[in-house]
């Protein structure tokens, strides 16, 4: 039975398209370096160890980066590294099929899609409440645009579309 199960996940390997392959890069991207920079802003919430003046936040409900940091932390670090363990190892999650209209597609593949929309989200209000645009907000606003394009990407969609067991054969 082991053999079998080992087998099936090595056939899966071998038919994972390469935008798959290339969404779980985008998506460890993400939460490796949030994780960084929100530890960062935990462990310095002036924001100086980072270079970031807190003066950039005059616009914002903060007085320093502490919940910045922890946000940036938890949502876009340890939400897509979960979406990074959905994406590649496909669990059964039925409660994720709340969370969209997609029925047909495994709920990681959805939690990608709105990872992507909430990177876009967060980079659109710093920069509001900076008052300021920089090229690491264009980065990542661009890696936002970049895990929803992929996650859209037909081959992206057909590696997720669920089999009525949770998980392909």
């Amino acid at each position: 039975m082991r053999t079998g199960r080992v087998n099936r996940r090595m056939e899966q390997a071998v038919r994972r398209p390469g935008a798959v392959i290339f969404l779980y890069i985008l998506q460890g991207f993400l939460g490796v370096g949030a994780i960084a920079g929100g530890l960062a802003l935990l462990a310095d919430p002036s924001g100086e160890m980072l270079g970031m003046p807190a003066s950039v936040l005059e616009r914002s409900p903060f007085h320093d980066f502490l919940i910045p940091g922890l946000l940036l932390l938890v949502i876009f670090g340890l939400l897509p590294l979960f979406v990074l363990y959905g994406l590649f190892r496909r669990p059964e999650w039925p409660w994720s099929l709340r969370l969209t209209p997609f029925q047909t597609l495994h709920g990681a593949w959805s939690l990608s899609l709105y990872i992507g929309f909430g990177q876009i989200i967060w980079i659109l209000v710093q920069t509001f409440m900076m008052n300021a645009v920089s090229v690491i907000h264009v980065f990542y606003a661009g890696l936002g645009l970049l895990i929803q394009a992929v996650t859209l990407l037909p081959t992206v969609q057909r590696y997720f579309v669920l089999d009525g067991r949770g998980e392909r054969s």
